[in-house]
């Protein structure tokens, strides 16, 4: 047997199994032709552990008819690998529809299977996508064909194998088969059951500067739910889910991640039954969804990225992190590193004419940014959060010659030049609202809520969308642009489009979400030499979908350095550092009003993108030479930051004293390890950093960093070597006379042998 297929059938027995380098996962076709999940876990050698399933009489469980008198054989009590309806399993389905006459029963039998080369893709969504064998790839996809007999509605089930990545995609694709119309109200992307029910759910929830904090609770009997149902994936919980073993550390224990590719209304159940099962699906939010499909019409669902880890929840999430950073964004800054910027929004606000701009480009030189932002406010009447919005003309009574001149002048500073924009909303004082009522979601009738005096364009209509795409490429065809800050500063709700029937209603929310990849479709690809970033009020819509189109996205509007502590954090489990946008910002800060060391503010943000997030003019000359410091190390480091293994090495809900966190280059030749004290007390025990992924039996070269005042401390500039055996097991400690706040850094580099 070759174990490095990832795709294989078994006729004989019935069996399906997906291999990747670390991980096997299997299911079966029965003799009544139902689909059984077997196991997913570490790799396995069997081509069938059907023996996992329990032939036993559950008590007053319903028996499918064609089981006749066999009453061991229950849907109610078999792991399926996608659930039925109102067919005797009483647990959450997979689909939830109602049929033409009005039932709602669906009940998929295996029909057929296909397996080929490469990965599927979805149609109007993203996905992951295969590199065509670059860097030794391995990828396989499975398609499993499921049809009621009696409806004829039928589900293809699609499976991507990345093997050398440990990932396993999953979607599904449905088909109106019958001669009437069926109304679709619940459809899971992936649903999967466990045999073993002692598992733990890790998510990841929080609120508006208050984003991705962890939760780690254990899934008790019922239902446990997570999701949005805000029009996007929101700042109040992520699309991406972790069951674990309730021993399961950073270093150790068995792992299960579940990253959803969608921006929109999402929702992820475990449920664990009477009899010791887990089953989690996850998929769209069946609130206020219910999808026409007349006969021939199917219905796409979106992707979930699957990922196991025997190693613990580092592992995992390194496995995220490689497949997110190779294999869902095609746009070339993905490989590139990445410009620090410093943004006018913070000096300015609205209030601001060229000389000033251009002033303030000239002293952020001074710090080492590359990279100038115009944000909000340049264009039509946009002098305050009331009016203008949607206008995307350029408001030359600040910007005389337009953006065209704008740019031009920053380039001739040797600085590249970004624009804001926030497309998918309008403000009831503007040219495009009075032009256009009825381009707004609005239900009749009613007046509509408002956030920040803004109202939702209505994304499901193709007339909506088509100007958009129009005026947004006439101002980034209008200059020499390089980068696009994509915001998005509200939820949806008031959800009815005028372009639609009422028997339709239930389509908007996921229309308005295919509409916006639309937008982004025919925005970034034909703009290919623009970096963009999303935003939406900061880390409100971050997910694997929108990762597709930003290879940044700003993690928070929260700029605080220990708040970001716990967003980044929360944040690394899933999406990986080279994705977050974080920027150094002034202190006190503006949001906790806590003041911070500038060399913690620097650290922190290079757990991220690297920029800055305020008024240059209004520093001293001292604090301006240290930040270009700052600027420098990064730029030095940005490949390592980038590109490098991750590790979380301490904790900010479970360390008290500090947090810490190491990249380490693919090597293992070079590590940075970065720790910051949160608390701190008199006569406290001695704190020691452990670093991970070194290689035991190697020396390595322990630098402390220096900067600013730094340089005239002993301790900051004394070198030690030491085994990668005494730095896993041992440590480095931390001074004990450290105030609140302070940070540390050090260059962890390899010994070459002699």
């Amino acid at each position: 047997m070759n174990d490095r297929i990832p795709v294989t059938y078994d006729a004989e027995r019935g069996t399906f199994t997906l291999r990747t380098a670390n991980t096997a996962y299997q299911m079966a076709v029965t003799e009544y032709g139902h689909l059984l999940h077997l196991y997913y876990g570490e790799t396995l050698p069997d081509n069938d552990v059907s023996y996992l399933i329990p032939r036993v009489i559950r008590s007053h469980e319903s028996n499918p008819p064609e089981a006749g008198t066999d009453r061991t054989y229950s849907l109610c009590a078999y792991p399926q690998e996608f659930s039925s309806n109102d067919a005797g399993d009483y647990r959450i389905p997979s689909i939830e529809l109602v049929n033409g006459d009005g039932s709602y029963a669906f009940v998929g039998k295996y029909v057929r299977h296909r397996i080929y080369d490469g990965k599927y893709s979805l149609d109007g969504m993203p996905s992951l996508f295969a590199n065509d064998g670059k860097d030794g790839e391995n990828v396989r996809t499975l398609e499993i064909d499921l049809e009621d007999s009696v409806t004829h509605v039928g589900v293809t089930l699609l499976y991507g194998v990345f093997f050398d990545k440990d990932v396993i995609t999953r979607s599904v694709i449905v088909r109106n088969g019958g001669d009437s119309g069926i109304r679709l109200q619940r459809i899971m992307s992936a649903s999967i059951d466990f045999t073993a029910g002692d598992l733990d759910m890790i998510e990841f929830f929080g609120h508006h500067y208050v984003e991705r904090q962890t939760d780690r609770k254990r899934v008790t009997h019922g239902i446990s739910e997570i999701g949005s149902f805000r029009g996007s994936s929101g700042h109040f919980h992520n699309p991406f889910a972790i069951l674990c073993d309730p021993d399961t550390t950073e270093e150790r224990g068995g792992a299960y991640g579940f990253a959803l590719m969608y921006s929109g209304n999402f929702v992820f159940d475990a449920e664990l039954d009477g009899y010791g099962q887990t089953r989690a699906a996850m998929g769209i939010h069946p609130k206020q969804f219910e999808f026409l499909l007349e006969p021939g019409d199917t219905f796409t669902a979106p992707e979930v990225v699957m990922a196991y880890s025997g190693e613990g929840l580092g592992k995992l999430s390194r496995i995220y992190h490689d497949i997110f950073r190779g294999n869902v964004c095609p746009s070339k800054f993905v490989g590139q590193d990445r410009p620090v910027l410093i943004n006018s929004w913070e000096p300015f606000r609205f209030t601001f004419d060229t000389q000033k701009l251009l002033e303030t480009a000239r002293i952020s030189k001074e710090l080492g940014a590359d990279m100038f932002v115009l944000d909000d406010g340049w264009f039509g009447d946009r002098d305050s959060e009331r009016a203008g919005l949607g206008d995307w003309t350029v408001n030359e009574k600040k910007l005389p010659g337009g953006i065209n001149t704008l740019a031009d002048s920053i380039h001739e500073l040797g600085m590249k030049f970004g624009l804001w924009f926030e497309p998918e909303m309008v403000n009831e004082d503007s040219d495009l609202y009075r032009s256009h009522p009825d381009w707004c979601l609005r239900v009749p009738g009613r007046a509509p809520s408002r956030s920040r005096h803004q109202l939702c364009l209505d994304l499901s209509r193709d007339d909506v969308c088509d100007h958009l795409i129009r005026t947004v490429n006439a101002i980034l065809d209008s200059g020499k642009i390089d980068y696009v800050k994509w915001d998005y500063n509200r939820y949806v709700c008031d959800v009815y489009s005028t372009a639609y029937p009422p028997s339709r209603q239930g389509e908007i929310y996921h229309r308005y979400i295919l509409g916006l990849y639309k937008i982004l479709d025919g925005i970034i690809s034909t703009h290919p030499d623009i970096l963009f970033e999303g935003c939406s009020g900061g880390g409100g819509r971050y997910d694997g979908a929108m990762l597709a189109y930003f290879p940044q996205i700003w993690c928070s509007d929260n700029t605080d350095a220990p708040a970001r502590l716990t967003i980044q954090y929360g944040t690394s489990f899933a999406y990986p550092v080279c994705t977050m946008g974080a920027h150094v910002s002034v202190c006190p800060n503006k949001r906790t009003k806590r003041t911070v060391p500038l060399k913690t503010r620097a650290l922190v943000a290079m757990h991220g993108t690297f920029g800055y997030e305020l008024d240059p003019a209004v520093m001293t000359k001292e604090e301006r030479e240290e930040c270009a410091e700052y600027t420098q190390f990064f730029r030095e480091h940005a490949s390592l930051i980038r590109t490098g293994d991750y590790y979380r090495l301490a904790s900010p809900y479970d360390d008290r004293l500090y947090t810490a966190w190491q990249f380490t280059s693919k090597d293992g030749d070079e590590s940075l390890v970065c720790a910051v004290t949160t608390d701190v007390s008199t006569n406290d025990k001695v704190s020691y950093v452990k670093p991970r992924g070194l290689d035991k039996n190697a020396f390595y070269t322990v630098r402390h960093i220096a900067f600013g005042n730094d340089k005239n401390d002993k301790e900051y500039t004394e070198e030690r070597l030491l085994s990668g055996a005494a730095l896993m097991n041992i440590g480095i400690m931390l001074p004990l006379s450290a105030p609140q706040y302070s940070s540390f850094l050090l260059f962890l580099s390899r010994k070459k042998k002699a």
